[in-house]
């Protein structure tokens, strides 16, 4: 599910589906005077590099799907990769780490700079992995083309949020997870735990 949300937040950078739907129902089209009416940029991902950034279990199934659109992929984990290179090659970079003090603020004004200029950031792993007042100022400067963004590093955001105010940002709540068959899959997975546990067998023990 959260692989997928990826998509839902690149593809509307990409496209903007949800603004030309009100654009057209409040008239733009029918005052158009062409059959096609689309409002730039529009942008296909065929072709482009998807940066990976954390290659665990969910980055690994980002990049599947990312192969499906005919997207390049470069990864880096902790242990492997250089990210530097990965951040100045991307088109696309998706976070996928768990939040360490290693990953804290892992995007901030130095990294964005590497970043090109036509990139989209993608973070729906953990907040904290990016110096928000530094991706507010990098969008507004155009030093990014966007951001799609399903956490924050404080949830539910305070008003005045300096990511609520800036062009080219998506912000959704922490909504990833929340398919029902995601959630279906959390409950079976705690019904097998406790009953692993029961019978003397835990599963998933964290040591």
């Amino acid at each position: 599910s959260v692989a997928q949300f990826v998509f839902s937040l690149l593809l509307e950078l990409c496209h903007r589906v949800g603004r030309h739907s009100d654009v057209v129902r409040a008239g733009g089209w029918t005052r158009h005077p062409d059959w096609s009416f689309a409002m730039p940029p529009q942008i296909e991902l065929a072709g482009k590099t998807m940066g990976i950034v954390g290659y665990g279990r969910i980055g690994r199934q980002t990049a599947h799907i990312a192969e499906a659109f005919g997207m390049r992929i470069l990864s880096y984990d902790v242990d492997h990769g250089n990210l530097e290179n990965l951040l100045r090659e991307s088109d696309v970079v998706s976070l996928h780490v768990p939040l360490f003090p290693g990953t804290r603020e892992l995007i901030n004004a130095r990294t964005l700079a590497l970043m090109k200029r036509s990139a989209y950031l993608i973070n729906t792993s953990r907040g904290p992995l990016i110096n928000e007042k530094d991706l507010a100022d990098a969008l507004t400067a155009g030093c990014i083309a966007g951001a799609g963004l399903d956490v924050l590093s404080v949830e539910p955001p305070p008003a005045d949020h300096p990511l609520l105010q800036v062009p080219n940002c998506i912000v959704t709540g922490h909504m990833a997870w929340s398919t029902i068959e995601a959630r279906s899959r959390l409950i079976h997975a705690v019904i097998e735990n406790v009953g692993a546990f029961a019978a003397g067998a835990p599963k998933n023990v964290v040591t």
